[in-house]
């Protein structure tokens, strides 16, 4: 029986129904489209729905804004479970994509003046959507088998970087929109049908780069399972997570190349809305453990990366 809790700010991206099977609790970020201020996850709101809504809005052109999570929503979060004498376990997208990490280490330090008892671990993810979620399923794992929270801490500051993260989007509009590509880029990938393929990368603070790109949407998608084949530990024991900007159907596309390398446990959710908001609708990604984003690149994954822009950032 696990002796700590966990939460997740919404960016966690891990299925509503895994949420509650697992105990894991959300923080829900907002967003603001259209002037209209919205949670991007809502306990009695199935997220596909909210998900469908939001990406549609997104393709007829929404003004789409997002905003930190202020320090006292993550002290409002944990205060419960301190209170009841239970430590804490609290993961955030990386501190590289936004501010929110920051908010949450000074609610965390705040209240371990207040409950010297307890444990309180805030964790930089190094990373966003699935990529901060398999980590918060994880140490569920080990909590509920017995593993203490000292444990499953030490687990996550080794294993962060372990975490791969690959995607690809649909509409370089997007990146645009938000400034993270240039006019001149995204209107020449338009033109000549570039898919970049973007990666977490090994910094402190982790941000989204770019590793390569291709011509057209199939072999985007090939590259993502290219990587899984490149950089997946045990590819058939371990559960992989895809996420989706209203593509199910290239998410199921993507599912089927990486079973064919050995993946057999394939989470497929809707992408989050608040790094969505940033990539668009038609983002497909794919997480998975592997090996470690500090280390050097094979051979034949420097020859992908060869050429290839590496600067932009989301």
């Amino acid at each position: 029986m696990r002796t700590f809790d966990i939460i997740v700010d919404s960016g966690a991206n891990i299925p509503h129904l895994l949420q509650r099977e697992r105990g894991i609790r959300v923080i829900p970020y907002s967003l603001t489209v259209d002037g209209t201020e919205q949670p991007c996850f809502e306990e009695d709101v199935p997220f596909e729905q909210t998900a469908k809504a939001f990406y549609n809005k997104m393709r007829a052109g929404a003004d789409v804004k997002t905003s930190l999570l202020p320090a006292h929503v993550f002290e409002e979060a944990m205060r419960p479970s301190l209170e009841a004498g239970k430590d804490v376990m609290l993961f955030t997208i990386s501190s590289g994509i936004s501010g929110t990490n920051k908010q949450a280490q000074d609610a965390g330090a705040a209240l371990r003046k207040e409950f010297p008892e307890r444990k309180i671990y805030v964790f930089d993810s190094a990373n966003a959507s699935m990529g901060e979620g398999l980590q918060a399923l994880k140490v569920a794992d080990l909590g509920d088998l017995g593993e203490s929270v000292e444990t499953c801490a030490q687990w996550v500051k080794e294993n962060a970087y372990k975490i791969n993260s690959y995607l690809t989007v649909g509409d370089l509009k997007y990146l645009k929109r938000t400034g993270r590509i240039s006019a001149t880029l995204a209107i020449a990938g338009t033109i000549l049908n570039i898919k970049p393929v973007l990666r977490a990368d090994g910094g402190a603070n982790a941000k989204i780069v770019f590793y390569g790109k291709e011509r057209g949407r199939k072999k985007a998608l090939s590259a993502l399972a290219e990587a899984y084949r490149e950089r997946a530990i045990d590819p058939q024991t371990q559960t992989v997570a895809i996420c989706h900007g209203d593509c199910e159907e290239d998410a199921l596309a993507l599912a089927d190349m990486i079973r064919e390398i050995g993946a057999k446990e394939i989470i497929i959710e809707y992408y989050d809305l608040c790094t969505g908001s940033h990539v668009g609708p038609g983002t497909v990604a794919l997480f998975f453990y592997g090996k470690d984003r500090r280390g050097a690149f094979s051979p034949s994954e420097e020859k992908q990366r060869a050429g290839k822009p590496v600067t932009e950032r989301i």
